[in-house]
């Protein structure tokens, strides 16, 4: 880590890091090579209409989702909601969730996550196990 980077206490657009992850364009506002802390990952998640982050796990992490924009049809366990501008979701540590976008508007939300230095895996795909890879369907 740089001496910048260690001092940084604001972060403005041009310092996020992007990502284009297999889900959506990731803006990374904070986590190590952003700004120095241990406890908190923040990432501003631009989705594209009709794309998803399916059945995952954070085995190590606790996270808050946050609507920013548009709609998530967010499942925390088996429990489904559609979520707006304004509302979140509160994923336990280990909880299966995902987060799809089936609607024809962009999705932008935060996902906060913590604590940024926590054992792997990060995540864990469950998406093509039972009861995930048919839970949507049924």
């Amino acid at each position: 880590m740089d001496a910048a980077t260690a001092l940084r206490r604001f972060v403005g657009a041009s310092d996020a890091v992007r990502v284009q992850s297999p889900w959506t364009l990731e803006e990374w506002m904070c986590r190590q090579d952003v700004v120095q802390n241990e406890h908190l990952l923040l990432v501003r998640a631009n989705m594209e209409p009709h794309r998803d982050h399916p059945f995952h796990t954070h085995p190590t992490r606790e996270e808050i989702i946050y609507i920013i924009s548009g709609q998530a049809e967010q499942w925390v366990g088996r429990e489904k909601r559609v979520l707006k501008a304004g509302e979140m979701a509160f994923i336990p540590m280990g909880e299966v969730h995902g987060t799809y976008n089936p609607f024809d508007e962009p999705l932008v939300f935060l996902a906060i996550l913590s604590p940024a230095n926590a054992p792997e895996p990060g995540i864990v795909d469950v998406s093509q196990e039972a009861p995930w890879n048919t839970i949507r369907q049924g």
